[in-house]
């Protein structure tokens, strides 16, 4: 299949409101999927949640619940949970929902630890490992870095 055939196909996907594409010609076959943590199907009047900026650590209460490191730089132990992509790091599903985890919650692989807004769209992320939450690396509403590391699990 045409390469410029393809990104318009991939462009179709991401400007509509449909989830998933697939295409044959000949013997040829291309399946193109958007992956969302929100419901598929008539979302109509349904829109993503809208996130206010961070507040400053020193106003906001919710900034204490945060683990940040000594001055002698010593990490809890426990395998790192890492960003998979550039964007910007919330603890909730909206502004005043639970925390998925907070420091001392104990989880499984596939658990949802946190959201990351990247390009408009919103990606659960999820644990690798199973264990207790040591340590939460990153401020709500924060940007983050591909690989920069957001939890500590031991």
């Amino acid at each position: 299949m045409d390469l410029r055939k393809l990104k318009k196909l991939i462009d179709l996907v991401q400007e509509s409101g449909i989830s998933e594409l697939e295409v044959t010609e000949g013997e040829e076959k291309v399946r193109i999927a958007k992956h969302s943590p929100y419901p598929a199907g008539n979302n109509a009047g349904w829109a993503p949640p809208q996130y206010a900026p961070a507040a400053p650590a020193a106003t906001s209460p919710a900034a204490v619940s945060s683990v940040s490191l000594d001055d002698e730089d010593e990490e809890p132990e426990g395998e790192e949970v890492k960003s998979p992509m550039v964007g910007t790091f919330y603890r909730a599903a909206s502004p005043g929902a639970e925390p998925f985890v907070e420091v001392g919650s104990t989880v499984k692989v596939g658990d949802t630890l946190c959201i990351i807004e990247a390009m408009k769209l919103l990606n659960e992320i999820e644990a690798d490992v199973a264990g207790t939450v040591k340590a939460i690396l990153v401020d709500n509403g924060q940007p983050v870095e591909f690989g920069e590391p957001l939890f500590i699990v031991g």
